[in-house]
């Protein structure tokens, strides 16, 4: 899972379950925990990923978001459908560690990681 950057507010379809079977271990690791990603002024954006293609989120702004994620190659990719349908998705490269460096969907650096756990 990769910047999801959230993670972090975008999306793209469902994947396909053949897809989900052949997933890349970083990604599995995601399931269950929660995707932070700490912006440059310290504030952070939280994704949930789920192992049937959707997503649920926070921006930085603890604005609830939703859509859906596939897998394209080694980027995972998010398709935000709320709170406003977003036209495009935001892909990212998957991680090869818990803590990666990626970018936002604005351009801005952003650093990363997988926290065990649903934090709210």
């Amino acid at each position: 899972m990769t910047p999801f950057t959230l993670l972090l507010t975008l999306g793209l379809a469902a994947a396909p379950m053949a897809a989900l079977a052949a997933e890349p271990l970083p990604l599995a690791h995601a399931f269950g925990n929660t995707v932070v990603s700490t912006y440059p002024d310290g504030r952070t954006a939280l994704v949930w990923l789920k192992k049937d293609g959707t997503y649920t989120g926070k921006t930085r702004r603890r604005t609830p978001s939703s859509g859906t994620w596939s897998l394209k190659g080694e980027k995972v990719c998010l398709k935000q459908a709320k709170p406003v349908a977003v036209p495009f998705n935001f892909c990212t490269e998957l991680p090869a560690s818990e803590s990666w460096k990626a970018r936002a969907v604005t351009g801005e650096p952003v650093t990363m990681k997988v926290v065990k756990g649903v934090a709210p």
